[in-house]
């Protein structure tokens, strides 16, 4: 697998993305905007997959990242129980509602892959690295100008 450095590269981050996208836009519509309750529980949902993302990638740290993975795999299944509800309250169509929980599933399943892959794999997080600036230095940056800039001591 090759390095990742921001979470937005993530494969995984894209696809919770766009199912919260798919999710507002389906819950903008006909009687689903008056059903408060259940519009910004399932909005909520589908926006912590994609935020559990993030901060688990942030934390610098694999075991971390990987509990994050977890959480945004349980936000998946709230996110297709919502879309039950939605469903049978008929707020939804049959398309829209398959459409969303097989992507819900496919997240899910991408999720559960990269956890497994941070358990089975040796590296630790970039918190872990040994070339990683000490807390006491200051890190050496490029100014526009193409200089160094930092400590150094």
């Amino acid at each position: 697998m090759a390095t990742v450095k921001r979470f937005e590269d993530l494969e995984v981050f894209q696809m919770a993305r766009d199912l919260a996208n798919r999710v507002y836009q389906a819950s903008a519509a006909g009687r689903f905007t008056r059903d408060y309750d259940l519009r910004g529980q399932l909005r909520r949902a589908a926006l912590s997959v994609m935020s559990n993302i993030a901060e688990g990638f942030e934390r610098g740290g694999d075991k971390e990242f990987s509990q994050f993975l977890y959480l945004a795999k349980g936000s998946c299944g709230e996110v297709r129980a919502q879309l039950y509800v939605a469903f049978d309250q008929k707020y939804l169509t049959e398309e829209q509602f398959d459409s969303l929980r097989n992507q819900a599933v496919r997240i899910s399943a991408a999720l559960s892959s990269l956890a497994q892959y941070l358990r089975d794999s040796q590296m630790k997080g970039s918190k872990f690295r040994t070339d990683a600036p000490r807390s006491n230095q200051t890190p050496k940056v490029q100014t526009p100008s193409g200089e160094e800039a930092g400590d150094s001591s």
